[in-house]
């Protein structure tokens, strides 16, 4: 993928689209310095260029019933292509799954499931995760507590 050319006010416009992506136009435009259309015509480019992915609202997982966070480490019984493309395609389609990784070390996955408590991710590890037959093991750790949450990116001042 080749390099993206972001200079210090693509940055600005950037760092503020993550702290409040529900400002207007001219609202952004006059916090990064620019006017409306030269505003709109960078945020676009961002956009079409794949730097900004997308926009998205982040619910508290408690309010919805979602409280528990479990980290699971996953081995595969090979690291064959096939394998590797069978258990992502699998993961893909599980939307207790938020988030998982290609690992190195000693597992082959690290996932981020969320549920609603311990039953639910019984049910969820009994109905989904063991029936898949690519895997070796798995290894369930549970988070007690949240202690930093960010989605803002550290960019560069």
């Amino acid at each position: 993928m080749p390099k993206i050319d972001i200079d210090e006010t693509d940055l600005r416009l950037l760092k503020t689209v993550q702290e409040d992506a529900r400002l207007s136009n001219v609202e952004l435009a006059e916090r990064i310095g620019l006017s409306p259309s030269p505003c709109l015509r960078r945020l676009r480019r961002l956009e079409d260029e794949g730097i900004i992915k997308g926009y998205m609202t982040l619910l508290d997982q408690k309010a919805v019933g979602l409280p528990v966070n479990v980290f699971i480490s996953v081995t595969l019984k090979e690291q064959s292509e096939h394998a590797l493309d069978d258990f992502e395609g699998r993961i893909r389609h599980l939307p207790q799954v938020m988030e998982c990784y290609l690992m190195t070390g000693t597992a082959d996955y690290l996932l981020r499931v969320v549920t609603a408590d311990l039953a639910a991710y019984e049910a969820f590890l009994k109905e989904h995760l063991t029936r898949i037959p690519v895997i070796a093991s798995i290894q369930s750790s549970f988070a007690l507590k949240q202690v930093s949450f960010r989605t803002a990116l550290p960019l560069p001042a």
